[in-house]
C-alpha cells in the first residue's frame, strides 16, 4: 500500500492524499508536479521515473490514511 506523503521533498508543497499533483518512484520519493518537471520526471534520490501517484478518496483515504511525517527538508 503507497504511504501516501503529505509533502514534495523538494519545495515542501503539501499534496494531500485525496488530491491529484503528486509524482513517485518505486521508492515512494514524492515530488509535486512542477518540481517533477523541472527534474525531467526522474527521482534524484534513486534514478527512477516519476509517475503520477493515484488519489485515496472516500473510504479507502478514511481507512487508510495519508502519512504525516513530513520529508522536505527546508
Amino acid at each position: 500500500m503507497l504511504e501516501m506523503r503529505p509533502d514534495c521533498e523538494r519545495c515542501g508543497v503539501d499534496l494531500p492524499a485525496d488530491e491529484g499533483g503528486a509524482f513517485i518512484c518505486s521508492f515512494e520519493c514524492t515530488f509535486c508536479a512542477e518540481c517533477a518537471d523541472q527534474l525531467d520526471e526522474i527521482c534524484p534520490n534513486c534514478g527512477g521515473e516519476l509517475l503520477d501517484r493515484p488519489a485515496r478518496v472516500g473510504a479507502a483515504l478514511k481507512k487508510f490514511p495519508g502519512a504525516t511525517e513530513r520529508r522536505f527538508k527546508g
